[in-house]
């Protein structure tokens, strides 16, 4: 893959990756708070081309039990072109061992994953600050 890829955060510009994040589309994520969890987790993708960068993604992870993959972003121009899915697997390469691995995954991304072997939970639950708009954008159900 022609992509340059590191798991480096001395090479992240927040406020680039706070827009990627913008026009992923995956809400807006302040520069600072994105600093603040991506060096708060154990794991990190970023993908750059030519220097600019073109996707994102990070996991928590206890070292055993459970990791959660979450904030997996490509920028539109760079989407169906392998990006998304080698964040994916870098993610899952050194989440691997751990007994469980959860994915957090935007509406109708589902299928994206599933080829991954992510299945959907029966019993998985969220608490969101506004309940009301992740009912609307399809997070949760009323």
């Amino acid at each position: 893959m022609p992509f340059d890829w590191t798991d480096d955060l001395a090479r992240v510009d927040w406020d680039e990756l706070s827009a990627l994040y913008r026009v992923a589309p995956l809400g807006d994520k302040a520069p600072a708070d994105l600093a603040l969890v991506f060096g708060n987790s154990m794991f990190r993708s970023f993908a750059f081309d030519a220097g600019v960068l073109v996707g994102a993604g990070r996991g928590l992870g206890d070292g055993r039990d459970c990791a959660y993959l979450c904030d997996i972003a490509v920028l539109p121009a760079y989407q169906a072109r392998g990006v998304g899915k080698e964040i994916t697997a870098r993610l899952l390469r050194v989440a691997a061992g751990h007994r469980k691995i959860i994915l957090y995954a935007a509406p109708g991304k589902e299928g994206f994953y599933n080829r991954f072997g992510f299945r959907r939970m029966k019993t998985a639950m969220a608490i969101f600050p506004n309940p009301e708009a992740a009912v609307v954008r399809g997070y949760l159900d009323a």
